[in-house]
């Protein structure tokens, strides 16, 4: 059964309570998503770090439930956050 991208929020959200969440279905399907997660935790930590605490949050989601997630994290202000483009602080991968 799929996962809804409501309840991949919620669990992000669980995790990294300040983090702003944006989450698109990429095909439709429930089981291919794309996933911007902007939090001031990820300051200071590399791309790597940032992603495993994703991934964490989802508690073994990742390649059962949830089939594939496009993910890309940074911190408030970098480029991709809110008012502020083209600053640095988005790790895309």
């Amino acid at each position: 059964m799929p996962m809804d991208a409501r309840e991949i929020e919620s669990m992000i959200k669980a995790a990294l309570p300040d983090a702003e969440v944006t989450i698109r279905d990429l095909a439709g399907d429930g089981d291919h998503y794309a996933a911007t997660v902007i939090s001031e935790t990820f300051r200071g930590k590399s791309r790597v770090q940032q992603h495993q605490i994703v991934y964490q949050s989802l508690r073994g989601q990742m390649g059962g439930v949830l089939h594939a997630l496009a993910l890309q994290t940074g911190v408030p202000g970098g480029p991709g956050a809110p008012g502020v483009p083209g600053e640095p602080g988005v790790a895309e991968g």
